[in-house]
Protein backbone atom coordinates (compact mmCIF):
# COMPACT_ATOMS: atom_id res chain seq x y z
CA UNK A 1 0.00 0.00 0.00
CA UNK A 2 1.01 3.38 -0.81
CA UNK A 3 0.55 7.06 1.25
CA UNK A 4 -0.86 9.46 -0.75
CA UNK A 5 -1.81 13.05 0.43
CA UNK A 6 -4.68 14.56 -1.69
CA UNK A 7 -6.03 18.55 -1.57
CA UNK A 8 -9.60 19.14 -2.35
CA UNK A 9 -11.51 22.12 -2.76
CA UNK A 10 -14.52 23.64 -4.25
CA UNK A 11 -15.98 26.86 -4.38
CA UNK A 12 -19.24 26.27 -6.37
CA UNK A 13 -22.51 24.87 -4.78
CA UNK A 14 -22.55 23.34 -1.68
CA UNK A 15 -18.37 23.40 -1.07
CA UNK A 16 -19.02 21.27 2.09
CA UNK A 17 -21.21 18.89 0.89
CA UNK A 18 -19.21 18.43 -2.79
CA UNK A 19 -15.83 18.18 -0.65
CA UNK A 20 -17.28 14.97 1.42
CA UNK A 21 -18.90 13.70 -2.21
CA UNK A 22 -15.33 13.38 -3.33
CA UNK A 23 -13.97 11.46 -0.20
CA UNK A 24 -17.08 9.05 -0.33
CA UNK A 25 -15.92 8.50 -4.24
CA UNK A 26 -12.45 8.28 -3.18
CA UNK A 27 -13.27 5.06 -0.84
CA UNK A 28 -15.88 4.23 -2.89
CA UNK A 29 -12.76 3.11 -5.48
CA UNK A 30 -10.83 1.29 -2.87
CA UNK A 31 -8.88 4.52 -1.25
CA UNK A 32 -8.62 3.95 2.58
CA UNK A 33 -8.69 7.47 4.33
CA UNK A 34 -6.66 7.49 7.34
CA UNK A 35 -6.70 11.29 8.70
CA UNK A 36 -8.86 14.42 6.95
CA UNK A 37 -8.13 17.75 8.12
CA UNK A 38 -10.96 20.49 8.91
CA UNK A 39 -12.13 22.23 5.93
CA UNK A 40 -11.46 26.10 5.83
CA UNK A 41 -12.20 28.78 3.65
CA UNK A 42 -9.95 29.90 2.14
CA UNK A 43 -9.54 33.42 -0.72
CA UNK A 44 -9.17 32.06 -4.38
CA UNK A 45 -5.35 31.68 -5.60
CA UNK A 46 -4.80 32.74 -9.36
CA UNK A 47 -7.98 33.97 -10.20
CA UNK A 48 -9.18 35.99 -7.64
CA UNK A 49 -12.54 37.19 -9.08
CA UNK A 50 -14.55 34.06 -7.60
CA UNK A 51 -16.05 32.87 -5.00
CA UNK A 52 -14.36 31.69 -1.78
CA UNK A 53 -13.06 27.79 -1.63
CA UNK A 54 -13.80 25.60 1.22
CA UNK A 55 -10.52 23.45 1.00
CA UNK A 56 -9.15 20.44 2.88
CA UNK A 57 -6.68 17.45 2.63
CA UNK A 58 -6.24 13.85 3.32
CA UNK A 59 -4.09 10.73 4.05
CA UNK A 60 -5.19 7.47 2.36
CA UNK A 61 -3.65 4.40 1.33
CA UNK A 62 -4.36 3.00 -1.70
CA UNK A 63 -3.18 -0.15 -4.24
CA UNK A 64 -3.00 2.33 -7.57
CA UNK A 65 -0.17 3.29 -9.23
CA UNK A 66 0.26 7.53 -9.22
CA UNK A 67 -1.22 7.46 -12.61
CA UNK A 68 -4.55 4.92 -12.10
CA UNK A 69 -4.96 7.49 -9.20
CA UNK A 70 -4.64 10.71 -11.84
CA UNK A 71 -7.47 8.67 -13.71
CA UNK A 72 -9.34 8.30 -10.86
CA UNK A 73 -9.18 11.61 -9.69
CA UNK A 74 -9.89 13.48 -13.21
CA UNK A 75 -13.00 10.87 -13.16
CA UNK A 76 -14.43 12.14 -9.49
CA UNK A 77 -14.12 15.59 -10.87
CA UNK A 78 -15.70 14.49 -14.25
CA UNK A 79 -18.44 12.51 -12.59
CA UNK A 80 -19.53 15.46 -9.73
CA UNK A 81 -19.63 17.86 -12.69
CA UNK A 82 -16.18 20.43 -13.29
CA UNK A 83 -16.10 21.60 -16.45
CA UNK A 84 -13.20 23.34 -17.74
CA UNK A 85 -13.31 26.88 -17.37
CA UNK A 86 -10.60 29.57 -16.61
CA UNK A 87 -6.82 28.08 -15.81
CA UNK A 88 -7.34 28.77 -11.71
CA UNK A 89 -11.24 29.67 -12.14
CA UNK A 90 -14.62 28.44 -10.42
CA UNK A 91 -14.92 24.90 -9.77
CA UNK A 92 -17.22 22.40 -8.27
CA UNK A 93 -14.30 20.06 -7.28
CA UNK A 94 -10.79 20.30 -7.21
CA UNK A 95 -8.72 16.78 -6.56
CA UNK A 96 -4.89 17.22 -6.84
CA UNK A 97 -2.52 14.84 -5.17
CA UNK A 98 0.34 16.38 -3.25
CA UNK A 99 2.39 13.68 -2.69
CA UNK A 100 2.95 9.53 -3.35
CA UNK A 101 5.05 8.29 -0.74
CA UNK A 102 7.77 9.97 -1.23
CA UNK A 103 8.27 9.65 -5.06
CA UNK A 104 9.29 12.55 -7.71
CA UNK A 105 7.25 12.71 -10.91
CA UNK A 106 8.02 14.61 -13.53
CA UNK A 107 6.20 13.97 -16.18
CA UNK A 108 4.22 15.96 -18.86
CA UNK A 109 0.98 14.84 -16.94
CA UNK A 110 2.18 14.44 -13.61
CA UNK A 111 3.86 16.33 -11.32
CA UNK A 112 4.54 14.77 -7.84
CA UNK A 113 5.04 16.63 -5.32
CA UNK A 114 2.60 19.04 -6.63
CA UNK A 115 4.70 21.75 -8.01
CA UNK A 116 3.04 24.67 -6.04
CA UNK A 117 2.23 23.20 -2.55
CA UNK A 118 4.95 24.78 -0.68
CA UNK A 119 3.77 28.40 -2.04
CA UNK A 120 -0.41 27.80 -0.85
CA UNK A 121 -1.62 28.21 2.19
CA UNK A 122 -4.99 26.44 1.26
CA UNK A 123 -2.80 23.59 0.86
CA UNK A 124 -0.28 24.04 3.62
CA UNK A 125 -2.76 24.42 6.53
CA UNK A 126 -4.53 21.43 5.86
CA UNK A 127 -1.38 19.35 5.39
CA UNK A 128 -0.01 20.78 9.12
CA UNK A 129 -3.24 19.43 10.72
CA UNK A 130 -2.45 15.85 9.40
CA UNK A 131 1.05 15.63 8.54
CA UNK A 132 2.86 18.09 9.84
CA UNK A 133 6.66 15.97 10.05
CA UNK A 134 5.77 14.91 6.06
CA UNK A 135 8.86 15.95 4.17
CA UNK A 136 8.90 17.19 1.04
CA UNK A 137 11.09 14.66 -1.17
CA UNK A 138 12.37 17.84 -3.42
CA UNK A 139 12.66 20.92 -0.69
CA UNK A 140 13.57 18.59 2.18
CA UNK A 141 11.71 20.40 3.71
CA UNK A 142 8.74 18.89 6.84
CA UNK A 143 5.14 20.66 6.30
CA UNK A 144 5.82 22.65 9.35
CA UNK A 145 8.71 23.86 8.20
CA UNK A 146 7.48 25.30 4.93
CA UNK A 147 4.40 26.35 6.80
CA UNK A 148 6.55 28.26 8.89
CA UNK A 149 8.88 29.76 6.07
CA UNK A 150 5.36 31.44 4.48
CA UNK A 151 4.64 33.02 7.85
CA UNK A 152 8.17 35.28 7.66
Amino acid sequence: MSIVHIGIGSNLGNRQENCLEAIRLLEQHGLSVVKRSSMIETAPWGVTDQPYFINLAIEAETDLSPEELLLLLKSIEDAMGREKTAHWGPRVIDLDILFYDNRIIDSADLKIPHPHLHERDFVLIPLLEIAPEKSHPVLKMKIRELKSQREK
